[in-house]
């Protein structure tokens, strides 16, 4: 409490509920605003912090708070291992080597100029921070690519960079200050090569024996269900630990190893235990952002002037556009790819912890503007995080990179009722434009996919003109091939009940629970064959099994797309379609959403209703 009043902020308790009610609750809001959550949380952390004083981490948090931000940054980068599935990579993993292999040495070298004759550092803080800046932060790449929706192969070598050049920025930033120790003080060369070599080394073994014996344990069934979680965090903790005690940083790259190696196990539970990662993660990215955010002071930003503005506009305009263009001459990456990947480089969590660090340590060796790299560093990531969070997603769609601007629906099953709403769907997002001869011309509409394991069941789907995937959307098959992405809404519509549940159940987490639906199950109301609501989709209107749907259609009834206006409102719809059955709306602001059973569209000019109603000859289009 002592160390609280004198900072005249808030009690360590108190900070830490502050914390995390500031990044939760920032990327809360940047989900409702459509904003880069990044973004917030660095305004929420700068409030909080140098303009309120409410919040001051190395005061309220002491000597703690380094090995706080330490082990957050380990598991948040074996996190980002655990995605790192080598099936996945496909055509992406030749970008994605050459990126590793020559962009970083390209960018660690054009980097640590930038900072020597541009930023004004000495060559000694150059080669250093040079080398921590080779990380672009999958902590900040994990969320852009969720905004943007990027097509499969550019927002895989995005995230793949991302996440292995994390451990060799910070090795390469090892390195540099090795050869800086052995330059300032008597060590021997000899002994800081040995050093070095001795860190990688156990760093390297102990990550892959920590995931290979991970692996084993939970395959033989040597761990209970229920402590594989608690002892995958312990493992973590230990490689980090011991692995950084032999060398600073080398932690990293031994979680890294651990993921990658548990990634690619094939192991039958990995599912679970990378989904509770995984929210893990989304905590420990908002809170580390805040707290890196308001520990900054603006003792500490004074010392940038204009030179930081330049290096800013040099790093993110040459320093890591030239070395990705290089890096990817001559590939089988496209060109419009190249240039998104070479423009995409925000910087994160891990540049601004290691920075900080080093920048510490080289004030220790005498080394004077080792004081600017940690200010240096947080306009780095400030100015990168606000440009790529804003301008991403409008140049992949510019460049024709965007899996899909529209909201798009997958649609499980190909029967005659899932082709007509698949129809319908398009039909709902077209919008008709005039061409330069006055000709009125209609954009394709919502993109729509139907999938289905029986290829004869796609038969209609295909004369229809509608994208099909023939084989189990559970399969990896349709991992590879099928961009889920670009779908926002998934409707379980197949013969089987149980397989419509599976599908629901398993992809909800992709989706998003309230994304999801399923047609009415035959039994579901009777008490012996009630799901629990965790498993399924949602009810979806009209309430019908997929008998009663399809026979509906047999027999004449329709989906059907009506606009309201000003002049033409919601119970004007109701009086013309009497007896009708609204199943989604699309707003005019583009925000598709599938009602209820019983729920009323918005009566808004512009918004758009499906609607299934028995066809009659008499009624008008509406």
């Amino acid at each position: 409490m002592a160390v609280a009043e004198s900072a005249g902020a808030l009690d360590p308790v108190l900070a830490f509920a502050l914390v995390g009610a500031l990044g939760v609750g920032s990327q809360w809001l940047a989900w409702r605003m459509r904003l880069p959550a990044i973004v917030l949380m660095l305004a929420a952390g700068l409030i909080v912090g140098p303009v309120l004083g409410l919040l001051d981490p190395a005061a309220q948090f002491g000597t703690m708070l380094s090995p706080m931000i330490a082990i957050a940054v380990a598991i948040i980068l074996f996190e980002g291992g655990l995605t790192l599935d080598v099936d996945h990579l496909s055509d992406a993993a030749t970008g994605v080597r050459r990126l590793v292999i020559i962009g970083a040495p390209l960018g660690w070298l054009m980097s640590a100029c930038a900072l020597h004759y541009v930023a004004g550092l000495s060559w000694e803080t150059s080669a250093v921070f040079g080398g921590i800046m080779i990380v672009t932060g999958p902590t900040v790449i994990a969320p852009l690519l969720r905004q943007a929706k990027l097509a499969k192969r550019p927002a895989a070598l995005l995230q793949w960079e991302a996440i292995v050049n994390d451990p060799v920025g910070a090795l390469a930033a090892v390195l540099a200050f090795e050869v800086v120790v052995v330059l300032q003080t008597a060590t021997g060369a000899g002994h800081a090569v040995w050093q070095l070599a001795m860190g990688i080394g156990v760093a390297s073994a102990l990550g892959l024996a920590g995931g290979a014996g991970l692996a084993a344990a939970f395959r033989r069934a040597y761990v209970p269900e229920y402590m594989k979680v608690p002892v995958l965090f312990v493992v973590l903790l230990a490689v980090f630990a011991v692995a950084d005690s032999v060398l600073h940083e080398s932690g990293l790259l031994a979680v890294t190893l651990m993921g990658l190696w548990i990634a690619n196990a094939g192991l039958p539970s990995f599912t679970e235990l990378y989904r509770f990662k995984e929210h893990a993660t989304v905590l420990l990215v908002s809170g580390v952002f805040i707290l890196l955010a308001a520990g900054m002071s603006f003792d500490r930003l004074m010392v940038l002037d204009w030179r930081a503005v330049v290096f800013v506009a040099v790093v993110i305009l040459i320093a890591r556009p030239l070395p990705v263009l290089i890096a990817l001459a001559f590939t089988n990456v496209p060109a419009k790819e190249r240039i998104l990947v070479a423009l995409t480089g925000p910087r994160g969590v891990v540049l601004v912890a290691v920075a900080g660090l080093f920048g510490e340590r080289l004030v220790e060796l005498g080394i004077p503007d080792g004081d600017r790299v940690a200010p240096l560093a947080f306009a780095l990531v400030a100015a990168t995080v606000v440009l790529h969070g804003f301008t991403l997603s409008p140049v992949a769609r510019f460049l024709g990179l965007s899996a899909g601007e529209k909201p798009g629906v997958l649609i499980l099953g190909g029967s005659r009722w899932s082709v007509e709403l698949a129809l319908a769907l398009r039909k709902m997002g077209q919008v008709e434009k005039k061409g330069e001869k006055g000709e009125v011309k209609k954009s394709t509409g919502l993109p729509v996919m139907i999938a289905d394991p029986n290829h004869a069941r796609l038969r209609g789907a295909r004369e229809a003109g509608i994208d099909v995937f023939f084989g189990d959307i559970l399969s990896e098959a349709a991992e590879e091939r099928v961009e889920l992405i670009a779908y926002e809404k998934l409707i379980c519509a197949a013969e089987n009940d149980a397989y419509n549940t599976l599908v629901a159940t398993d992809l909800a987490p992709e989706f998003g629970r309230d994304n999801v639906f399923q047609l009415k199950r035959v039994k579901e109301t009777s008490s012996r064959h009630a799901l629990p609501a965790t498993l399924g989709g949602r009810p979806l209107a009209p309430q019908q099994t997929y008998f009663e749907a399809n026979a509906a259609i047999a027999e004449g009834y329709e989906f059907r797309v009506s606009t309201l206006s000003e002049e033409w409102k919601l119970e004007n719809w109701r009086e013309m379609l009497n007896g009708a059955v609204a199943v989604a709306e699309l707003t005019p602001g583009g925000r598709l959403r599938f009602l209820a059973p019983d729920e009323d569209p918005q009566d808004r000019p512009g918004t758009r209703i499906l609607s299934f109603t028995e066809k009659r000859e008499e009624r008008r289009e509406a």
